[in-house]
């Protein structure tokens, strides 16, 4: 089985027109684009390799589904040890505000840290 390779003109030299295959199309979040950002400005060599082994769209996916499911996990875990609940939402709105945006911002500095800034 032959395989005919073509070549475009770039200035004095010929290079060859190479493409990937085909990937399945899946819907990365904002963890695991944030991981690729990270992965192209800081670890080029990895994110070269997994992009021509057509292994980075399902690297991706999974970073981001395990960044979810942590984060969901640590905001339920800090909120049931502060006592942030219904009740407190329903007496004082802007406390549980408050303690809510401090969790949330907790918990994504954790996922940042261990997952997706690695």
């Amino acid at each position: 089985m032959a395989t005919k390779i073509t070549y475009t003109q770039q200035g004095d030299y010929l290079l060859p027109d190479l493409k990937l295959p085909d990937q399945p199309k899946v819907e990365i979040g904002i963890w695991g684009k944030r991981h690729l950002r990270h992965l192209k400005n800081h670890h080029p060599i990895i994110y070269t390799n997994l992009l021509t082994s057509c292994k980075l769209t399902a690297y991706l996916a999974d970073i981001d589904e395990e960044a979810t499911e942590m984060f969901d996990r640590l905001v339920k875990q800090f909120t049931e040890q502060e006592g942030v609940n219904e009740q407190l939402k329903a007496e004082n709105q802007m406390l549980w505000v408050q303690k809510m945006n401090n969790i949330r911002n907790r918990a994504m500095e954790f996922v940042n840290t261990e997952l997706v800034y690695i």
